[in-house]
């Protein structure tokens, strides 16, 4: 259990500083704080984001669960709140953009790397 948090935070700091790199809007300060972002991301997506989901059910039910991108990009803007001038989104769009290629990454690697650590 322990294996898939740490791997969960390593994919999302890839993930993270992969979007820093395409995206001018999205700033990160190094690979470090990419792993810092990726360690209070995958905290406030174990609190914050099933509180979220469960209070914009009804909208994201309607959307056929698009709205869920609208809550990442919720999850990545708290991100870059707590992590100050470290990890910087130039605004809410810029954030549901990063959710959207951040979930594709995350995909992508997350079924790589259980290939890799099972």
């Amino acid at each position: 259990m322990l294996k898939n948090w740490i791997v969960s935070i390593v994919v999302n700091a890839i993930a993270l500083y992969a979007v820093a790199v395409l995206l001018n809007a999205i700033e990160i300060d190094g690979f470090a704080m990419a792993l810092l972002a990726g360690l209070i991301l995958s905290i406030l997506n174990v609190i914050v984001r099933p509180i979220l989901v469960v209070l914009t059910l009804p909208i994201t039910m309607i959307t056929l669960g698009l709205f869920l991108f609208v809550v990442n990009a919720i999850t990545l803007l708290l991100t870059a709140w707590m992590m100050g001038s470290s990890f910087v989104i130039d605004g809410f769009g810029w954030a549901i953009l990063a959710a959207i290629i951040i979930t594709i990454l995350n995909t992508l690697l997350e079924s790589l790397f259980k290939n890799v650590v099972s």
